[in-house]
């Protein structure tokens, strides 16, 4: 006898939220980066060998290739067509160029396999040129791929944990040539991290009251994302620690009131500042359960019957009593949340109701689905 069941399930709701808190200041290092001051990305192609068997197979030609062209500047001439390496696999290498790195200066690598190599653990990788979107070789990569998982077994019975084709070298590049980033001479340039107008305002206003020169404003807010401030006649021959002065500015960054909803997670981020229309809330959930049993009939001994299966259907219905809330003219975040845990809301629900708030005008908050 078999038993298949079927279930339905729906339900209306709101929402959750913050309490409120204290809005702090911040300094302006955690507010806006210096124009030239910037990462740089890196990128290059090699080979990690040194693998027990995991490495690129015959449908991977490139990496044969490669391999082909390292051993003849070595003084080694094989053709690609016969060589069948299972112990090396061709990857391409990644860094982050921080800005005024330094030749000597060591950095981090992240090694990724781009042909069919199974897993690139225990694997090492040769010397490889990282370059810059200019095309120039910043760096020179080479060291012991470290893997951040593993596969064991064979064929169909393998285990496999995270991304064993995926591995970082600790220190693994070695800077070449200096990063190109240019330092500020007569003003400096505030790039804030999060445009906003009220925000540049207030930056430009609080670097004004700290820095003053023959009553004559030094910063100037070019736009929402932009702040330029004159470099002061006593710092002209000191500019960084101008730069590091201003960095410990503080000021009260605006925030855009904003819902963040996750609906693969049923995560829910609100700030202090949203606001709730009066509105009335109702919440009842209707289930429908649907169930199939399917019962054999046998026929009776020396019968011209036959077997035959019969199902048997079953449906049950249950609905909740609607619960309900209702919210006056500028509710708070702690009145909402208490309101709706007390109508026993859940994270599924709060997700749903939040796209209906926004449709209906009635969530004074810009609505983020990531």
């Amino acid at each position: 006898m078999m038993n298949h069941k079927t279930m339905f399930v729906a339900g209306i709701f709101a929402f959750l939220s913050f309490t409120p808190i204290a809005q702090a200041s911040s300094r302006l290092k955690e507010l806006v980066s210096v124009e030239g001051v910037r990462d740089n990305q890196l990128i290059g192609y090699g080979l990690v060998v040194g693998l027990n068997g995991t490495g690129d197979r015959k449908q991977t030609v490139f990496s044969a290739q490669s391999l082909t062209n390292l051993l003849q500047q070595m003084g080694v001439s094989v053709p690609a067509t016969a060589i069948r390496v299972n112990n090396m696999a061709a990857v391409i290498i990644t860094a982050v160029l921080p800005p005024f790195a330094q030749p000597g200066s060591k950095i981090d690598v992240t090694v990724g396999a781009i042909g069919d190599a199974a897993n690139l653990q225990g694997g090492l990788l040769l010397l490889t040129t990282l370059k810059g979107i200019d095309g120039q070789p910043y760096a020179i990569a080479q060291g012991a791929v470290v893997t951040g998982g593993f596969v064991s077994g064979k064929s169909g019975n393998a285990q496999s944990v995270n991304h064993p084709t995926v591995g970082r070298i600790p220190n693994g590049a070695s800077i070449e040539r200096t990063s190109p980033s240019i330092a500020p001479v007569k003003n400096v340039r505030l790039q804030l991290r999060q445009a906003d107008f009220t925000t540049a305002a207030r930056i430009t206003a609080a670097i004004n009251k700290q820095f003053t020169e023959k009553d004559k404003p030094l910063a100037m807010t070019l736009n929402s994302a932009l702040v330029q401030v004159t470099i002061p006649q006593e710092y002209t021959s000191r500019p960084i620690e101008f730069v590091a002065e201003l960095e410990r500015v503080t000021v009260e960054a605006d925030r855009v009131a904003k819902v963040v909803i996750n609906e693969r997670t049923g995560t829910i981020v609100m700030g202090k500042d949203v606001k709730v229309s009066p509105i009335a809330i109702m919440h009842g959930n209707l289930t429908v359960e649907i169930q199939t049993i399917l019962a054999v009939s046998q026929p009776g001994p020396l019968s011209k019957g036959t077997t035959e299966v019969v199902p048997q259907t079953k449906v049950e219905v249950k609905e909740e009593k609607a619960r309900n809330i209702m919210l006056k003219e500028g509710a708070s975040v702690e009145e909402l949340v208490r309101s709706l845990i007390s109508i026993g809301s859940t994270p599924r629900d709060i997700i749903a109701i939040l796209q209906a708030l926004r449709t209906a005008g009635a969530l004074e908050a810009e609505l983020e689905v990531v």
